[in-house]
């Protein structure tokens, strides 16, 4: 559920698979300049000194997100925060243990309760027995929609039913109506809820798009839709317009944030997956310009046990695309569904 990491360093230039020479357009970095799962300045300093057993720049970050409310950017930092709790525990637990009832700690506690039972074939049973530490989290601070993001995962994975999970959705929405965080959980809740039905999931995150200000993440729900429906092969197939136009909503956003930046890496390499299952290679091409060197894991993990060299790959396949071809229309006139096998 949650991106790996480093166990010592945030991020990493992992090892490369040796590759035919890439054609790549002047102006792209190298491949041993391309990094995996860069944080940005806050969130690297914090895991840096984690990882030197200190928990105060942590705790410091979190407390900055809750009173700025910038609930999207705590999202990203409790998540990376808890992933690196996974495997290297002892700085998260001396900050627990001196403070149990500070909320950023406890909204943590909770993440990391929730990513250390996800891969357990017993996941639903252990689950079951973290409810109170969400509990605790959600009484952190009333306006924070995270915990309500984790308490939306954690009845996806404990197979809660279809009303509890409207109740807790509907609390979620009621503290950040366009929490970016809070609608993919619900997102991934329908696919299973509802699975093969990708028609219905891509009405849900429409819908979510069209409500939402034109610079919410909340615009990139249509996309990561397309993208779950393009990396499954069941259900029933969706008209290609529609996924243009998800991809072409995910494009606005893209451009509204700065080139060559980490957080908006996320959007960016999941939108060009989407791209190059389309075809749409030039489009593809300007993400890979806007991505710069910040590769995320998700979604080439879905590809590849080494996401940063399938991000490679890919990259190298965008330029041999483009620069080998005489210019085309930006999209695939071709209908139906993409496969992995038609790039």
């Amino acid at each position: 559920m949650v991106d790996t990491m480093a166990l010592l360093h945030p991020f990493s230039r992992a090892a490369r698979t040796p590759r035919a020479e890439p054609r790549l357009s002047p102006g792209f970095p190298a491949d041993d300049e391309v990094l995996l799962d860069v944080p940005d300045d806050g969130l690297g300093a914090a895991l840096v000194a984690a990882a030197r057993g200190e928990h105060r720049p942590a705790a410091d970050l979190l407390a900055a997100t809750r009173r700025g409310a910038d609930w999207e950017g705590r999202d990203r930092c409790v998540r990376r925060l808890a992933a690196f709790a996974c495997s290297r525990a002892e700085w998260f637990e001396q900050w627990y243990a001196a403070d149990p009832h500070d909320p950023d700690a406890r909204v943590v506690a909770a993440q990391l309760a929730v990513d250390r039972a996800w891969p357990s074939p017993a996941r639903a049973e252990l689950l079951r027995e973290v409810s109170a530490l969400i509990t605790a989290a959600a009484r952190g601070d009333d306006r924070d929609p995270v915990p309500w993001r984790i308490a939306l995962d954690h009845a996806r994975g404990a197979n809660a039913g279809h009303k509890y999970f409207e109740e807790l959705w509907e609390a979620a929405v009621r503290r950040a109506p366009h929490h970016y965080g809070c609608h993919v959980a619900a997102l991934n809740y329908l696919a299973a809820f509802w699975h093969g039905s990708h028609r219905e999931c891509l009405d849900f995150a429409d819908r979510a798009a069209q409500d939402a200000p034109e610079d919410s993440l909340v615009q990139g729900l249509p996309a990561r839709a397309v993208l779950a429906y393009l990396t499954d092969d069941c259900g029933p197939e969706v008209p290609r317009h529609r996924l243009d136009a998800a991809a072409d909503r995910a494009i606005a956003l893209s451009a509204r944030f700065p080139a060559a930046r980490p957080w908006p890496a996320e959007l960016r390499n999941k939108l060009m997956y989407v791209l190059v299952r389309l075809e749409r290679w030039d489009d593809a091409y300007a993400q890979l310009r806007l991505i710069g060197p910040y590769a995320t894991s998700f979604p080439w993990d879905r590809q590849s046990d080494d996401p940063l060299a399938q991000f490679l790959r890919t990259r190298d396949e965008i330029c041999s695309a483009v620069l080998s071809s005489p210019p085309r229309h930006p999209r695939s006139e071709r209908g139906g569904r993409a496969r992995s096998g038609d790039h």
